[in-house]
């Protein structure tokens, strides 16, 4: 089945493509059916209002611009129905001498562990380096999250430091390891594997 016509870009299991109004209702109750997996791990948009906003700074307008995109939100579709089963962030997009990223992300419930998400970042990262012309990219991830830990490892990221107290999430500074992927080592990786 191809993907839909609101795919940004595609593969075989799933499509990114942007949050849309539409999705308000159904994507508020995938997050809160969500909570026992984000834990303490990222703070979702739980809300119609909170979705609203993230809308408007992650898929507004500037967001569709890769050359002034400062924030993008992505969802990852299935291609077989169409269903979201997570999100991706390109967030705090630096250009001129940087041209760097940082990259979030979650699964919603119950498409977790299907390797959606493997597929979906590796969408993310094309994006990232082809559409939005970024150089690098940083996920910052909770030392004990190790299935982060394990998806942007297997995507080509390289472990580059610790930052202690990095993110206050659900009430508490939490500690981060900075994982990272510059585009030689995206295009490199890409080479081998085909």
């Amino acid at each position: 089945m191809p993907a839909p016509p609101s795919a940004l870009v595609a593969g075989d299991l799933v499509f990114l493509r942007w949050p849309r109004a539409s999705d308000t209702k159904p994507f508020v109750a995938a997050v809160r059916a969500s909570a026992r997996l984000h834990g303490n791990w990222v703070q979702a948009p739980s809300t119609p209002a909170r979705f609203a906003a993230y809308r408007a700074r992650f898929a507004g307008a500037r967001s569709r611009r890769g050359e002034t995109a400062t924030h993008v939100g992505l969802l990852v579709c299935r291609i077989a129905d169409g269903a979201p089963v997570g999100v991706f962030n390109v967030s705090e997009i630096v250009r001129g001498a940087f041209q760097s990223g940082y990259i979030g992300y979650y699964a919603l419930a119950p498409f977790a562990g299907r390797g959606y998400m493997s597929e979906g970042l590796e969408l993310t990262l094309r994006f990232a380096f082809r559409a939005l012309r970024l150089h690098r990219v940083e996920i910052n991830i909770q030392p004990r999250n190790a299935r982060s830990i394990l998806l942007a490892r297997r995507a080509g990221f390289r472990r580059e430091g610790f930052s202690r107290r990095y993110v206050k999430l659900a009430g508490r500074w939490r500690d981060h390891e900075r994982w990272a992927l510059v585009i030689e080592d995206w295009r490199a990786r890409r080479v081998r594997s085909r």
